[in-house]
């Protein structure tokens, strides 16, 4: 046997405003996919996605990664897989690209993976979900991470800098926000808690694709607009609105490819979709999850100003609800 350890359900935070004051830290927000990574003592290297998916085969360059920084020691840690921008910046659609069907070399060439590491989970016989954040971190950051595919982000705390200043400095650098973390919190494996609070500075949503329009003039024969749905707190899939822009060449013949397949006859929405909507849609199975950016989220319970940013195969249908 290889020794590594099973994978741990990932710690979800509760989406709220930015708690400020002592017992807090705070963690850029990074805009990825998460993961959990299992490290073997001889350095066998296991991924596992958000839902428990094995993802190890996507991934070949992170294989031992962490091999050296854990000197012989199974380990277990908690993180995000981005593809980092010629900026420095996650770029999430080049990151969709890991996820697109083509071979595996082209997608090792243009799309280069970062394993963000946040937090550690289990160190050789030791077992940490119980113990405080604040130890976590500090056995994380005494290891001896020397790898190009691997990155451990500083966290911050009150002494170090205001959290709203923090804030603002995120922004600036184009990154997806914060995440405030208790210092005494324990690590609760598959749950959303309030020790853990999200401050979001661009505003994304999971959706159900529930239909699709025909493209017109240049987009003839392709997918024009995706009609998209969200789980009202009854269970029942509501219409939220609609998404036609943000897709690169390869995201629509992908998508095309997807959808055709799951053609239904009936509209899987349980409330009305508008007239101008429903006109000429191709209604499907609600089984793909996908993400847009939106600036707004309104009173009649639509999305508005949206772009597509891709396919979400991490996370599952009903587990989509919609905003507010």
């Amino acid at each position: 046997m290889d020794g590594v350890p099973g994978p741990v359900a990932p710690m979800l935070a509760v989406e709220g405003p930015l708690p400020v004051g002592g017992g807090w830290a705070y963690e850029t927000k990074w805009d990825g996919f998460r993961c959990c990574m299992r490290v073997g003592p001889d350095g066998v290297t296991k991924l596992t996605s958000r839902l428990g998916n094995e993802i190890t085969g996507v991934y070949p360059d992170l294989h031992g990664v962490l091999a050296d920084a854990t000197g012989g020691r199974s380990a277990v840690f908690d993180g995000e897989l981005v593809v980092l921008a010629p900026d420095g910046r996650p770029d999430f659609q080049l990151m969709q690209s890991r996820h697109q069907r083509g071979p595996t070399a082209e997608l090792l060439r243009t799309a280069p993976v970062t394993f963000i590491v946040f937090d550690l989970l289990r160190l050789g016989t030791e077992v940490l979900l119980t113990a405080p954040y604040t130890r976590r971190r500090d056995l994380l950051a005494d290891l001896p991470v020397a790898n190009s595919h691997v990155a451990v982000p500083r966290h911050f705390t009150a002494d170090d800098i205001d959290p709203n200043e923090l804030l603002t400095i995120v922004e600036e650098q184009g990154l997806e926000g914060l995440v405030a973390k208790r210092l005494a919190s324990r690590y609760v494996p598959g749950q959303r808690s309030r020790d853990w609070i999200k401050r979001p500075l661009i505003k994304t949503q999971e959706v159900v694709v529930g239909g699709w329009r025909p493209g017109r003039g240049n987009r003839d024969g392709r997918v024009g607009a995706l009609l998209l749905g969200g789980h009202a707190p009854d269970g029942r899939l509501h219409y939220i609105g609609d998404v036609g822009t943000g897709f690169s060449e390869r995201a629509l013949d992908e998508l095309l490819d997807l959808l055709i397949p799951l053609s239904r006859r009936e509209c899987p929405f349980h409330n009305e979709v508008p007239a101008d909507r429903a006109r000429d849609a191709r209604w499907v199975e609600p089984t793909l999850v996908g993400q847009v950016v939106y600036r707004q989220f309104t009173s009649d319970g639509r999305l508005r100003h949206t772009a597509w940013r891709g396919l979400r195969d991490d996370v599952l249908p009903e587990q989509v609800t919609a905003p507010g």
